[in-house]
């Protein structure tokens, strides 16, 4: 916890079930003083990795360091320039690695990173890791899947019954590595308030644990307990995948401020991403060019107007022609030279107050209820029927308190006995094997 913060947070990653190495990782950037806070706030990040052999775990482990250490340098600056920039640096540098080295050679990796800032939480992130935001009984997803499924699901106008129930929930559209550059979202910065729970995690969570499960014990446990039992709830349900999970818990010094002091953040750095010109409107050009040949042969001493009107009616029809032609001529030239000058690439700044990105993207109703206590409490009785007889009723030896508990409201009382069950689930699963 940094000096002037009343933030908890705890990270956990395990290896799950099916897999031989463990291609995650995650990163904690503390602020060391409130003055840090106030310049750079906390970092949180979490990256999944792809890749044969070593490589997942090198793109995950690069990412996560070039994030953490890019974002440190010029967070003073802007915290979206520097989220931004920290990704796409990160990036260059896992592709290059990659192409100069064969075992390494086409690596990749999600990468979801979270800064939490006296404005709000900003999220950066590209892949299907993803940063959730729970309050009020209602968790909130902030960061948009860049897979395959959601992708159909969008052009289905989120219609989840149009799509085929085969279709892979892995294949990911977008990630860090592969290719030279990448496409960043930006997402944020979204309000904090004293008792929100931020969650980071990686599919290997988010696959086998339900949006409201992940609400329901992130915000009703401590931070610790919460990690420890996501990790448990997944590994009850098969963990065929490497889990990662990060919980921070925001306190009052967290609650997010807009000041009179506050200056807008810049959306693009100027002195690595200065803008570039607009390309000439040569459509306002055209329009233009024409005008002035129209005012032109419009005039009453041309000869064209004397040869259509004659001398007479060319005096008379020609020089309001020629205003109306002038005026065009004008308009369409100064429209063209301010689009020429203007930069490119839409708005440069962020006032306070102001956000980005379209998230939250989906939410649901996490609120405590025996009917989510007791479909936790089924997934460890389903896990542990097939365990050591001893074994087994040290598993599932606390759900008959957390069931009687839920029924008769007292939540907390339930939680901790869920708790119990899944870190005795766990216990035997790290176990050694003699």
């Amino acid at each position: 916890m940094g000096s002037g913060s009343s933030l908890e947070h705890h990270d956990l990653s395990h290896v799950g079930l099916r897999r031989a190495n463990n291609q995650d990782s995650r990163g904690v950037v503390e602020p060391g003083s409130r003055e840090q806070y106030r310049r750079r706030g906390w970092l949180f990040v979490v990256a999944d990795g792809m890749g044969a052999h070593a490589a997942g775990e090198t793109a995950s482990a690069l990412a996560v360091q070039e994030v953490t250490a890019g974002y440190e340098k010029i967070a003073a600056r802007s915290p979206p320039v520097a989220l931004r920039a920290s990704i796409v640096d990160a990036n260059a540098k896992i592709h290059m690695r990659g192409e100069t080295s064969p075992d390494l050679k086409g690596m990749g990796t999600t990468c979801t990173a979270l800064a939490l800032l006296p404005r709000g939480a900003l999220v950066g992130h590209v892949g299907d890791s993803r940063a959730y935001r729970v309050r009020g009984g209602r968790i909130e997803q902030l960061s948009r899947d860049h897979s395959l499924v959601w992708e159909l699901e969008a052009r289905a106008g989120g219609d989840e019954s149009v799509l085929h129930a085969q279709i892979p929930k892995n294949i990911i559209t977008r990630s860090m590595g592969p290719h030279a550059a990448v496409d960043v979202d930006l997402e944020g910065p979204f309000p904090v308030e004293p008792g929100d729970v931020f969650v980071l995690c990686s599919d290997g969570l988010s696959g086998q644990v339900a949006d409201e499960e992940i609400g329901l014990l992130a915000s009703g446990l401590q931070p610790q307990t919460a990690t420890e039992a996501l990790v448990g709830v997944a590994l009850v349900r098969g963990a065929p995948d490497n889990v990662t999970v990060i919980v921070a818990r925001a306190g009052e010094q967290e609650k997010s401020r807009i000041a009179p002091r506050d200056v807008p953040w810049l959306l693009q750095d100027p002195a690595s991403d200065a803008p570039g010109r607009a390309g000439l409107p040569w459509q306002l050009l055209a329009v233009a060019a024409g005008s002035l040949l129209g005012a032109l042969l419009s005039s009453p001493t041309s000869d064209v107007m004397k040869a259509v009107f004659g001398a007479e009616w060319a005096a008379a029809v020609g020089w309001p022609c020629v205003g109306l032609f002038s005026l065009a001529f004008i308009g369409s030239l100064l429209a063209a030279v301010l689009g020429f000058l203007m930069p490119a690439g839409g708005p440069r700044e962020l006032q306070p107050g102001q956000t980005i990105g379209k998230g939250p993207y989906r939410s649901a109703e996490c609120a405590p209820t025996a009917t989510l206590v007791e479909g936790l409490a089924a997934s460890v009785e389903a896990a542990a029927d097939g365990l050591d007889d001893a074994v087994r009723e040290i598993c599932v030896a606390p759900l008959s308190r957390a069931r009687s508990a839920a029924a008769a409201g007292d939540f907390a009382t339930a939680l901790a006995a869920l708790a119990a069950a899944l870190a005795a689930y766990k216990t035997f699963v790290d176990a050694p094997r003699g």
